[in-house]
């Protein structure tokens, strides 16, 4: 029964490791290291990262799905962080703005920097601050607001009342309405897919 090693396991900090170093070579192989085409989706020329996003998305969600429900995968095992509403909304916005001025988000500026990019390096270097005056401000500034809006364990199909086939049959038909919009628009409007 999934997870494959306990939580105190040394094991998990390796296979951590080595998941991580697949995602930055699958990030790079894709093009992810490059400002221009993350940043492309904002701007409306570049509709690749929609794309990966919901086919690694739709792909873990139905894979979680399966694996549960072959009883591989035990769900009562796995960490799931409590969801702060606000909290979570206003650092949402906060990437969303670092991701559409720098062109890149956490994850893809550390493979960029990675590949030697000078702007990654940056980025990286405004995210590092970014945490440290966050964390040597928390309890002045932060915990309070943090704590509102504390929604608890909760999954998208509980939120909305429907069991989690039907989530991730929802969020499939969504991604799948973002396929047809995205290859309508790139149609609409002549859009070629930009090479790097």
């Amino acid at each position: 029964m999934a997870p494959i090693f306990e939580q105190t396991s040394e094991w998990n900090l390796i296979i951590a490791l080595l998941i991580g170093i697949a995602f930055g070579w699958v990030l790079e192989r894709a093009g992810f290291s490059t400002s221009r085409k993350l940043a492309g989706v904002f701007y409306g020329y570049d509709f690749v990262v929609i794309k990966v996003f919901f086919t690694a998305a739709i792909t873990a969600s139905l894979g979680l799905l399966f694996l549960n429900y072959f009883g591989v995968l035990d769900f009562s095992k796995v960490w799931m962080p409590t969801t702060f509403l606000w909290s979570t909304i206003v650092g949402g916005i906060i990437m969303g703005l670092g991701f559409i001025l720098g062109g890149f988000c956490p994850g893809t500026s550390v493979c960029a920097v990675a590949t030697g990019k000078i702007d990654a390096l940056a980025f990286v270097v405004g995210i590092t601050l970014g945490i440290f005056f966050y964390s040597f401000t928390y309890e002045y500034l932060w915990e309070d607001f943090r704590e509102y809006g504390n929604i608890g364990n909760v999954k998208i199909g509980e939120l909305i009342g429907v069991t989690e086939g039907v989530a991730v049959l929802i969020f499939i038909l969504f991604g799948l309405f973002a396929f047809w919009l995205v290859d309508k628009i790139k149609k609409e409007y002549n859009i070629k897919d930009v090479e790097y």
